[in-house]
């Protein structure tokens, strides 16, 4: 609607003030003036200057853009975005804009973007009028018949003319040419219309003038001043005595605009006195009435019945003015006039109107706004109006469809539709929301329109894994490539926003990247192998799946993957004791051995794990008559019956170790027994020095070792003060040197070593027993490795050694055995001896803590006991100060000398020399290594 009267003008601007005073969305009300017929693309004003104080409150002001919410596909004003330029975008006609309102007016809301900060301007752009009309009559020729009779001062109404102009542009007064029979009086109708009547101001007489033509002028006030004319031709006819009288010169009607066709106005009554022809009156129209009178009424000539024509609209016309007339039917007839004032009155017959402009819609009646918009987020500017009156025209507007929106009231029948909650498109992708209008009339009237609004995403869900952690399994010895599991996250949002993408995170494994193990798929979350797994490497990998979307700002989420590889039985066991050459073992066996005794055990390893790796023991074939049998759980291979019954004295069996896996796998050993002739067996050290039967010759013995221990003192002497030399803290304690230049070492043990504290341990065929860790072996507890001597020595041969010194199983190799192979007892001990010096083995006293440990056990079944090794507290490696490698030790020339005078240079024993002499020597000898 572009008019306002001066009554709702005036509320307009008070309901804008209130509004503004008690809401920030409010902006201004931008009042601005034109002229009509202006140029298109003339500019009018600039938003940008006008509220540049509203701007500068705002938090950017230079970001600014402002939106015209205006009606109609080709608007008369256009709005500028960038700086709010409103300029003319069509012909502006006033006459056709707004007809004969006297206020004539465009009006349209402005809006700013972006809407966070949203400000509202109501602009009026108020359109003056230009005088580009003159006035004009309906009839070029107005023909007037007037009686000769006609008395002085006898009115006459005359044709209106029309101006669509207003104000001083519009009609103004008319005017008649001179003469001196008649004049005109400008008269002013109920609508504000000017019209005027012609006056007789003299007596007329058709015998001297029965035709007049006059001129009828009518001209505005307007710059320049314009006029139109209409010729009026009056004829004079011959007198009728007596002309119709009505009863009233004006009526006035009040016609509901609802009223149906033919509904009866008024029944006019006029009287004519006359007779016959001259009496019998007719009812008519007055000759200038304009058509539009005539197309919505109708005079019945005979009876005088004004009746509707065509229906009436309060909104187009508030009231008609009908000029009527009554003439006898007689010559010369005068006829008489009469005003009939119809005034229309209103009634609810007009629906509310509502036009909606919706932010940012491609599509009619769908708004679309985003997920992320705050609180108060502009969706739609709503304008109601009722064309009706008074309280027919008074609307209420609701919005119903759900409580995220809300309906705001600016000014007038404006409204905001604003966001009332947070939105998430998640969780409501769209919105259908009615707005309804109605009317305060009776009955009440009302008007519905629904409108959707539609939500856009925003990136603000990151991708969802199904679970924290996933536990996978798979085979070793996979092939690559093989497929192994899939991750899966989701992501509810729309397009790229929702578009996961998969990667490893970095991390190692045996200090290779996890990328050269697994692989993924970044599209779909499918994890793949790229290597073959080994259990026995790595029995179990972890690593973490980060998921990202596509969104602007990407966002992320991780789980953890635990791949477990399970082992499979692709390992066979392996035996590592007794000590194999080519798959073959040689054992040796007592002579005296009886039912029951332990020939070996086998102890075998398998890398598998679980079932596996579990093993048994088994003899494959033995052609002895079962003369060996093996306990399957712990590996031992015992004699089943006497050696001395049985007249071989070697054999040969197969022993079988396989796991309990599928497929099962096993090893094969070929062991080979031989019997032992002489055997010597010391039940313990002490005991065998005791029950030797010449005690003169160990006295000699102990005495010939006092003297070498004398010697060895000035030789420590020696040596001490040069250790003094090297760093003290940081080296370890040597037995070798006197304990008394070491009170104060940090390794040196509580107490003094003595010669007692050394075990002595006898063996049945010369080997050393070393001890020796197996993670799966078959037997609960660690066993000892019985070394092997062969079996192919000469007869007349003397016998090896039989005691050796027990080594520190702490300080040996696994699966390492020592065998003396030389035939004599000389080189036998000789070997050992360099051995000891080399710092292959380390003798020591059996030393816990503070005590020292005395076992003279026969079966060595836990070494740990008989440790030559110092322990923590007083270990002499080869890496000491006081350990020399390359430097020949006074006990070396000292013990060759003693052994030559004990042993012939072939390793027989002289005469004069009995054999627990020699090996008497051979165990001091022993003890003065340390």
């Amino acid at each position: 609607m572009y008019r306002i009267d001066g009554k709702m003008h005036f509320l307009f601007i008070f309901a804008l003030i209130v509004i503004s005073c008690n809401n920030a969305v409010m902006g201004k009300n931008l009042k601005y003036r034109i002229y009509e017929e202006q140029r298109v693309g003339s500019v009018i004003a600039r938003l940008s200057e006008d509220v540049a104080d509203v701007l500068l409150k705002m938090p950017n002001p230079s970001s600014v853009r402002f939106r015209a919410m205006q009606r109609g596909n080709s608007p008369l004003l256009v709005v500028r975005e960038d700086n709010g330029e409103i300029s003319i975008g069509a012909k502006i006609d006033r006459e056709q804009l707004c007809q004969k309102n006297l206020n004539c007016s465009i009006e349209f809301d402005v809006i700013t973007l972006p809407t966070e900060h949203l400000q509202l301007f109501h602009v009026e752009v108020e359109v003056l009028d230009i005088n580009d009309n003159s006035p004009q009559f309906s009839r070029a020729l107005i023909p007037i018949e007037i009686s000769e009779s006609a008395a002085v001062g006898t009115r006459i109404p005359l044709d209106s003319a029309f101006d669509p102009d207003v104000g001083d542009n519009s009609l103004h007064t008319y005017s008649l040419s001179a003469n001196d029979f008649f004049s005109i009086d400008v008269r002013t109708r109920t609508d504000g219309a000017k019209y005027a009547e012609l006056i007789v101001v003299r007596e007329l007489d058709r015998e001297l003038k029965s035709t007049y033509e006059l001129q009828l002028t009518a001209s505005d006030k307007g710059v320049p001043q314009r006029s139109g004319s209409s010729l009026l031709k009056i004829s004079i006819s011959d007198s009728n005595d007596n002309s119709p009288v009505f009863e009233q010169q004006s009526y006035i009607i009040q016609l509901l605009e609802n009223s149906p066709i033919g509904t009866l106005l008024i029944d006019l009554n006029a009287t004519d006195p006359d007779e016959g022809a001259n009496g019998k009156v007719v009812y008519s129209f007055s000759s200038h009435v304009s058509a539009k009178i005539i197309e919505t009424f109708r005079i019945d000539p005979e009876k005088g019945h004004l009746t509707l024509l065509k229906q009436v609209d309060y909104e187009v016309t508030k009231s008609y003015e009908i000029d009527a007339q009554a003439q006898d039917m007689g010559p010369n007839s005068i006829p008489a006039h009469c005003k009939i004032i119809i005034k229309v009155v209103d009634v609810n017959d007009n629906k509310p109107e509502i036009n909606l402009n919706l932010m940012s819609t491609e599509r009619e009646e769908v708004a679309c706004i985003s997920e992320g918009s705050p609180l108060d987020t502009f969706v739609a500017l709503v304008r109601v109006q009722d064309k009706d009156s008074g309280v027919n025209g008074e609307i209420v507007c609701k919005l119903h469809g759900h409580g995220h929106f809300k309906l705001q009231k600016t000014y007038e029948n404006n409204y905001l539709i604003l966001t009332n909650a947070t939105l998430d498109r998640e969780k409501r992708s769209e919105y259908i929301l009615t707005v309804i209008a109605e009317d305060k009339g009776t009955p009440s009237l009302s008007t519905v329109k629904h409108f959707t609004v539609q939500i856009s995403d925003e990136n603000d869900n990151p991708p969802r894994f199904q679970t924290n952690r996933y536990e996978v399994v798979i085979l070793e010895n996979n092939s690559p490539g093989a497929y192994i599991t899939s991750v899966t996250a989701t992501d509810p949002d729309l397009g790229d926003n929702g578009q996961v993408t998969y990667t490893i995170l970095e991390n190692s494994v045996l200090g290779s990247s996890i990328t050269t193990y697994v692989t993924i798929d970044p599209s779909n979350g499918a994890i793949y192998a790229l290597r073959t797994f080994d259990h026995e490497e790595v029995n179990q990998i972890a690593f973490m799946v980060q998921a990202r979307d596509g969104g602007s700002q990407q966002l992320s989420s991780n789980t953890t993957v635990v791949l477990t590889i399970i082992d499979e039985n692709d390992n066979a066991p392996v035996i590592v004791g007794p000590a194999l050459r080519n798959s073959t073992a040689e054992i040796s066996i007592p002579k005296d051995a009886e039912i029951g005794f332990l020939v070996t055990r086998i102890r075998a390893t398998d890398r598998d794990s679980g079932m596996n790796s579990e093993l048994s023991c088994s003899i494959a074939a033995d052609k002895e008559n079962n003369i060996f049998v093996m306990d399957p759980q712990t590996c031992d291979i015992s004699i089943n019956v006497s050696v001395e019954s049985v007249p071989a004295k070697q054999w040969e069996f197969l022993v079988i170790v396989q796991d309990k896996g599928s497929p099962q796998l096993s090893t094969k050993a070929l062991l080979k027994c031989t019997i032992l002739e002489h055997v010597y067996s010391f039940p313990s050290t002490e005991a065998t020095l005791v029950s030797q039967p010449s005690l003169d010759i160990s006295m000699i013995t102990i005495i010939s070792l006092g003297s070498i221990c004398a010697v060895l003192l000035v030789i420590m002497v020696i040596f001490a003060t040069r250790c003094n030399r090297e760093k003290k803290d940081t080296r370890s304690y040597n037995c070798r040197v006197a304990e008394s230049t070491y009170q104060h070492h940090p390794k040196r043990p509580s107490r003094q070593i003595h010669k007692g504290d050394i075990t002595l341990v006898p063996t049945v065929n010369g080997t050393l027993p070393i001890r020796s860790h197996h993670r799966a072996s078959p037997s609960s507890s660690p066993a000892l490795e019985r070394g092997q001597m062969s079996s192919r020595q000469s007869h007349h041969s003397h016998q090896s050694l039989n005691s050796l010194v027990t080594i520190s199983s702490n300080h040996v190799p696994e699966n390492f055995s020592l065998e003396l192979t030389h035939a004599t007892p000389a080189v036998e001990v000789s070997q050992l001896l360099s051995m000891l010096h080399q710092g292959q083995y380390q003798p020591r006293p059996s030393f816990r803590g503070n005590k020292y440990s005395r076992s003279y056990r026969y079966a060595l079944q836990d070494m740990d006991k008989f440790s030559l090794k110092d322990s923590g507290r007083g270990d002499s490696e080869a890496g000491d100060s006081d350990y020399d490698l390359g430097r020949e030790s006074p006990i070396d020339r000292l013990l060759g000398e003693g052994f030559s005078d004990l042993f012939l240079t072939d390793g027989r024993i002289p005469a004069g020399k009995n054999r627990m002499e020699a090996e008497h020597f051979i165990y001091s000898s022993a003890w003065l290594s340390l």
